[in-house]
């Protein structure tokens, strides 16, 4: 996309204009067109000639004394009419041996037109009017330009160094002094940037914006597309804007660009902001750092739906996070997927209070294959989501540190002692504990580590000689010959139950630690 300079060319209003020291001396009453004064003013002109429509290009304010008009109303009707047509911003009319009061025909015709006309009931040299808003206009494009060329150079610098979507849009929020937003055509927000309280206020409100996303902009709410070669897929916002419009535009516009060639460079597509901002809501809500309350806003303006929902925290273990969300969508199912770590995907499912989380948890899991899901109770409170997810994820560990024989959707239930273990994994007791159980099979790295696996085998399938045997392709002697060498090694009685117990939980917590 490409914007000229021409097009965005920084304006003063005529209401701004009329409020600058020198226009305010020649005391300007607005006699017409009260309601167009927002009107921009691109340039100030001078002309006496009654056909000066024709030297117009459209924004012009036009200076006059109406000498030429003097007595003749037909002439100072077109002379209005002229100027309307010539999309002037606003007529000026300086009171004296002219015109010593506002001329009726003129007022009238200019309010028909919605032409702004104001009247200087004191002399007032037209020179300085117009030195003072060249000048301003001047010095305004120039900082336009300015602000246009160092976005684009600070832009360009961070899209060569290989800069993330976050880190640019950091930049723009940086140089706009305001909220930054990134939608996809659909308004669902993909990623945001600016002070936090004052995103959060704006995706607070969303609904409401996204309705008016489309529409005139107006307040500081500046837009641009992002798109190429015919295609639109998303737009850019700045909410907010407190400098003057035409340069927001620029600064949209270039914001936009940068957009484009970034993803265009690196490979990326508007599915992928998508993912990163589905990522970064769910690595929050499972960190627990971010307040649950203070990420609503964001899962709202995600698309999720949050209102008397009931959420549903899953955790797919070897999982294409493209093919888990082409399955909700297949479903029909709400929800956000994000990869959390390699292998190791989150899905959280916003379903209507009287939908059957089971039931549709199970279909979900029944369209995967050879996959690993592990679900957390349904929640219906969005505070209670964090300890879902991270109940998830736990469970998923669990199932990871050994083979089960475990349903198709796996939960806290199903995992039993071991998800016990890998729960308290990180207390220093269990690290201790585990250490001292196995001392004898851990510090020894070579016959040892072998010793380890057939202990393994030996407990997992319930002390069943001939099956360890089996599955380590050994002979019926060679394993009690193993297994006597293990209990000599770690000083126990492996027919004794409890004590078989205690090397059981030991192991399972040494495996636990390795992860």
């Amino acid at each position: 996309m490409t914007t000229t300079l021409d097009h965005l060319e920084p304006a003063l209003s005529v209401r701004q204009v009329l409020t600058l020291e020198r226009v305010l001396a020649g005391e300007p009453e607005v006699v017409a067109g009260a309601a167009q004064l927002d009107r921009a003013v691109r340039w100030v002109h001078v002309a006496e000639a009654a056909d000066v429509g024709v030297m117009l290009s459209g924004g012009e304010m036009v200076l006059t004394t109406g000498v030429l008009l003097a007595g003749d109303e037909g002439a100072q009707a077109e002379y209005i009419q002229s100027l309307h047509r010539a999309e002037a911003a606003a007529v000026v009319l300086g009171l004296g041996r002219a015109f010593p009061a506002p001329p009726d025909v003129m007022r009238r015709a200019a309010e028909r037109c919605g032409l702004p006309m104001v009247v200087l009931h004191r002399p007032f040299p037209f020179a300085e009017l117009t030195e003072e808003v060249q000048s301003r206009l001047v010095r305004r494009k120039f900082a336009a330009v300015s602000l246009s060329e160092a976005v684009r150079t600070s832009l360009t610098g961070l899209i060569t160094a290989g800069a993330p979507l976050q880190r640019l849009l950091d930049e723009v929020a940086q140089h706009s002094a305001c909220p930054v937003v990134v939608t996809n055509l659909a308004h669902r927000v993909l990623a945001t940037a600016g002070e936090r309280p004052a995103v959060d206020d704006v995706l607070r409100d969303w609904e409401r914006i996204a309705r008016q996303a489309g529409g005139t902009e107006g307040d500081g709410w500046i837009r641009a597309e992002l798109g190429g070669r015919g295609e639109r897929w998303g737009q850019i916002l700045l909410c907010g804007y407190r400098g003057d419009t035409a340069s927001g535009r620029l600064l949209a516009d270039r914001a936009a660009e940068a957009l484009v060639l970034h993803r265009m460079l690196g490979g990326n597509s508007a599915h992928t902001w998508e993912e990163q901002s589905a990522q970064s809501l769910l690595t929050d809500l499972v960190s627990g750092v971010v307040p649950a309350r203070q990420l609503l806003p964001r899962a709202r303006a995600a698309g999720l739906p949050v209102n008397r929902r009931t959420f549903v925290p899953l955790v797919v273990r070897d999982g294409d996070p493209a093919e888990l969300d082409r399955v909700l969508r297949l479903l029909g199912l709400p929800g956000l997927v994000a990869e959390l770590a390699d292998g190791v995907t989150a899905v959280l499912l916003s379903l209507a209070r009287d939908q059957d989380a089971a039931v549709l948890t199970a279909n979900f899991a029944a369209r995967l294959t050879q996959t690993v899901v592990a679900a957390a109770d349904p929640r219906t409170a969005w505070d209670d989501v964090p300890a879902g997810m991270r109940e998830a994820q736990h469970v998923a560990d669990a199932v990871a540190s050994g083979a089960l024989d475990l349903p198709a959707v796996v939960r806290l239930k199903d995992v039993h002692l071991r998800g016990l273990i890998r729960l308290l994994r990180d207390d220093p007791h269990v690290q201790s504990f585990a250490e001292r159980e196995l001392d004898g099979l851990l510090c020894d790295s070579g016959p040892g580590e072998g010793l380890l696996a057939v202990l393994r085998t030996y407990l997992a399938t319930g002390r069943n000689k001939s099956r360890t045997a089996q599955l380590h392709h050994v002979s019926r002697p060679a394993l009690y010959r193993r297994l006597e060498a293990i209990q000599t090694r770690l000083g126990v009685d492996l027919d004794d139950f409890e004590q078989a117990a205690s090397v059981h939980i030991a192991l399972l917590a040494h495996d636990a630690q390795q992860g």
